[in-house]
């Protein structure tokens, strides 16, 4: 029986909408607590919003996983999925800025819609086309790790660059 690919998708975007949602704002609500800092956004940064896409997705891909265990390329698909997220974050954001000029909350808002949007409809599309080629699920895991812990460690040590650079406050990271 084939799996209802486009509902669970909506699934994931709901997930990954009030998710990230929540994120921004958990480190605040929980006293600047440094544990909900690893996971949530803690300033207006580029880098933090691209985090409120990444936890999100992942733990929807994880209790998905149980259900697609007879996809081998479900991992890959998942990793492309959520590297595409993570780039249309910061290209839309910087796009839109440069013709523009500074975006207003709202726009930030929408981008971070979109992106996720973007990313379940393509996702849906590699899941409907037969099982894509995946050479190793355990190194798309592995990279997802990896993108995780780079997250988490660059919440407190971020470099000095843009993308991590608040700019409300210029500071960078906690």
């Amino acid at each position: 029986m084939k799996k209802p690919i486009g509902l669970w998708q909506l699934m994931g975007f709901a997930v990954t909408a009030l998710g990230g949602t929540l994120l921004h704002f958990l480190y605040d609500w929980f006293g600047e607590n440094k544990w909900i800092a690893l996971f949530s956004g803690v300033n207006e940064s580029t880098w933090e919003h691209m985090k409120l896409l990444f936890w999100p997705m992942v733990v929807y891909a994880i209790i998905q996983s149980f259900f697609f265990r007879d996809r081998n390329d479900f991992w890959c698909i998942k990793l492309k999925g959520i590297l595409l997220g993570l780039i249309l974050i910061p290209v839309i954001f910087y796009t839109y800025n440069g013709v523009i000029g500074k975006s207003p909350d709202w726009i930030n808002i929408v981008i971070f819609f979109v992106a996720a949007s973007i990313t379940y409809i393509y996702e849906t599309s590699l899941f409907n086309k037969e099982l894509s080629k995946c050479n190793s699920p355990k190194l798309a895991i592995a990279t997802l790790c990896i993108i995780g812990i780079l997250f988490m460690i660059f919440t407190f040590v971020p470099p000095k660059i843009g993308i991590f650079r608040d700019p409300l406050s210029g500071t960078y990271g906690i």
